[in-house]
């Protein structure tokens, strides 16, 4: 096997024009790939990730009991949800560990009432993720020390006929099942061009919302935001020896339609990949289809000199996927090169934040990935394209008759 290899590597290198066509064929191809790739990775983590920090986090950990009683949105207080928060800022995935009072109520105006998801912060240390606070258009975003502060947004306010400095009240239940009513004054309004969820979130800071339902000092729930999506599993790991029994829920087990989302969409980009790399594999059959009428004479001698078919079968196929491999290497350098850079400069998608809801989530530059995520399954499927376009090549080789390619000219 090692004359044969030694023998497909000269033969290789003997017409570096030619090699270095289909080698360039291939890596380009996979360059395209990586940078897809790449560009993809840098989408969902902008939208998908974006849309996960509107639709509370990663990560949620609630009391047990918490999931029996979901649609009833109950006032479980968590125990431990300081140390829960400490032991996952301590995780290098995590982004951000906080602690929240999530509940449902009533806002109720001159127009009418309204549900809500009344959700409890502490803006201090959400404010530099969350994307409610970075889209205001009105008023101000909360401070920790707002007591008679509600932070809503524009789908709602329109909706009620509110503005910023407005009085709204809130109803709901305490955690001892008591209705409360609170009037409250619109501190700010956010924008997310996203008016169903508008509508549904408004927010109120941890303290306000911990007097207003009878949980002083307590919380229901730690929200833990990561730097990207799909780590979710490794963090929960982790936090494993300090939950206690609670209830761990993620974006994915919570919106079931958006993974869904996920997984068509990249099923569909995994096609058009194909295609892509196909496209590449006809130029390399062509070019090695043509390496075959330009050696017929060598193919003659070889035979004449006692190799047979299935030997001279192998060192074409041999020659194949040595190009292939020359050309996947040539690719992932050139796919790391090129995402690498992207990655440091960013594309900026900004005219078309309007175009769609989702879309509407991009708040800054696309930061492409360096395109690995799949580069296993891409560079298998390269080598597999370089053997199969090299079999028709090999195979038209062991069956040249060596006395008519003696006399080929």
């Amino acid at each position: 096997m090692s004359l044969y290899l030694r023998l497909a590597w000269r033969n290789v290198w003997r017409h570096r024009r030619r090699t270095l066509i289909v080698v360039l064929a291939i890596g380009l191809g996979l360059l395209m790939m990586m940078l897809y790739d790449g560009i993809v990775a840098g989408f969902e983590q902008a939208i998908y990730g974006n849309a996960v920090q509107v639709l509370g986090g990663n990560i949620q950990i609630h009391a047990e009991g918490y999931g029996a009683k979901t649609g009833q949105s109950p006032l479980l207080p968590l125990n431990n949800d300081q140390q829960i928060v400490d032991a996952a800022m301590q995780q290098p995935q995590v982004l951000l560990a906080s602690r929240r009072i999530k509940t449902s109520g009533m806002a109720t105006s001159r127009e009418g009432a309204f549900g809500v998801n009344i959700v409890g912060i502490q803006p201090d240390l959400e404010q530099s993720i969350s994307l409610e606070a970075q889209k205001v258009v009105a008023g101000r975003y909360l401070t920790p020390t707002d007591l008679d502060q509600i932070f809503i947004g524009k789908g709602l306010a329109d909706t009620m006929d509110v503005t910023v400095g407005d009085r709204i009240t809130l109803v709901g239940r305490d955690v001892h099942k008591q209705m409360r009513k609170r009037t409250m004054t619109v501190a700010g309004i956010y924008d997310i061009n996203m008016p169903e969820i508008e509508k549904r979130n408004i927010y109120i800071s941890l303290a306000e919302a911990q007097d207003l339902y009878g949980l002083s000092g307590q919380s229901t729930e730690v929200a833990i935001t990561l730097h990207k999506i799909g780590e979710e599993d490794a963090v929960i790991q982790a936090l494993n020896p300090v939950l206690a029994g609670g209830e761990v829920q993620t974006w994915a087990t919570s919106f079931p339609e958006m993974l869904q989302a996920l997984k068509t969409k990249g099923a569909v980009m995994d096609i058009f990949s194909v295609i892509i790399l196909f496209i590449a594999g006809i130029g390399i059959l062509n070019m090695l289809l043509m390496a075959i009428f330009e050696r017929t004479r060598e193919i003659g001698v070889l035979a004449a000199l006692g190799m047979k078919p299935r030997q001279i079968s192998i060192l074409f196929l041999l020659e194949g996927a040595m190009m292939g491999l020359v050309g996947l290497g040539v690719g992932i350098g050139l796919g790391l090169l090129v995402n690498g850079l992207l990655g440091q400069v960013g594309m900026d998608y900004s005219a078309f934040t309007g175009v769609t809801e989702y879309t509407a989530l991009i708040n800054t530059n696309i930061y492409p990935s360096l395109g690995l995520e799949k580069i296993v399954q891409r560079g298998l499927t390269v080598l597999a394209i370089a053997l199969v376009c090299s079999f028709i090549p090999a195979r038209e080789a062991a069956q040249t008759e060596p006395a008519h390619a003696l006399h080929y000219v």
